[in-house]
């Protein structure tokens, strides 16, 4: 996955929510059980996502599988880029 994706998300991250000064977030971090992302912060990480990856979130991939870490968003974000750009899509 390319780290780029990562590095947006992370920064995206740091810059849009409260992440105090010495906390290790890592990759896999819980954004939500940590405290970091709360419910009106989700919809701002999707507008996020289909903004800067050109990628649309439906309503049911709204789920921690796919959003509760930096790690999660990435991978999520490169599965929805690879379905958009496989044939017949």
């Amino acid at each position: 996955m390319p780290d780029d994706i990562r590095a947006r998300v992370r920064e995206f991250v740091l810059t849009n929510f409260y992440v105090p000064t010495g906390d290790a977030l890592k990759d896999d971090t819980s954004l939500f059980e940590g405290g970091y992302v709360d419910s009106t912060g989700v919809l701002e990480l999707i507008a996020f996502i289909e903004g800067a990856f050109g990628v649309q979130v439906a309503d049911a991939e709204t789920v921690p599988e796919n959003l509760d870490s930096i790690e999660r968003v990435a991978r999520f974000v490169e599965r929805k880029r690879k379905l958009s750009s496989a044939p017949g899509a």
